[in-house]
């Protein structure tokens, strides 16, 4: 019974190592510290041999639970109701939990409040498009933190957040906001801007 202990603390523990990096924007955000948004980038490499290390864990744990039991004749007392720790229907909250935890950057941009602009230019010689390389991002949540923090200017018209290209593509009127402002709001994030064009 430990050992199954052990495979459901080991699927827990992966599961949440997997999607760390991609809850600690939201975490961020919530807490009211962006700074810290890119701390765990660094297990990006690392996210599809911990969701595979989930994966097996879960499935061994279930046909460890699944598998009939030896029969032995003896006149011992027959065994007692399982703890709920080691019943079937933990080891489904379990499950659950993970599968939750691994889709987490598919759906983390709910955390972040839409921020509706009314957007009024005067004149179109003032817009200006700067694309912003930006290092650390490493999924959809951290592409969804930067944009929100962007979009909090005063004078952003547009902007096109990519952690696949490792940029941000920002439009905005530069007599209410510039370069300067732009790239402070992506570094408080927590990623950090390394080149702009």
């Amino acid at each position: 019974m430990k050992s199954e202990n052990k495979l459901i603390g080991a699927g827990i523990l992966t599961a949440i190592t997997a999607s760390l990096c991609c809850i600690t924007p939201v975490l961020a955000l919530i807490a009211g510290t962006s700074g810290i948004a890119s701390t765990f980038s660094w297990i990006k490499p690392f996210i599809p041999y911990l969701i595979g290390l989930t994966v097996l864990v879960l499935v061994f744990a279930w046909c460890q639970k699944l598998k009939p039991l030896k029969e032995i004749d003896c006149e011992c007392e027959k065994d007692e109701k399982p703890k709920f720790m080691q019943s079937k229907k933990f080891l489904g909250i379990v499950t659950v939990f993970s599968v939750v935890m691994l889709a987490f950057p598919y759906y983390s941009g709910i955390f972040y409040s839409n921020i509706e602009k009314q957007i009024i230019i005067v004149d179109k010689s003032d817009i200006k498009t700067t694309e912003f390389k930006i290092s650390g991002m490493t999924c959809a949540s951290c592409e969804v933190h930067v944009n929100h923090e962007v979009n909090k200017l005063n004078g952003v018209v547009n902007s096109k957040v990519s952690y696949e290209n490792g940029n941000a593509i920002i439009a905005f009127d530069k007599t209410k906001t510039n370069e300067v402002e732009i790239e402070k709001a992506i570094n408080l994030t927590g990623y950090k801007v390394i080149n702009k064009k």
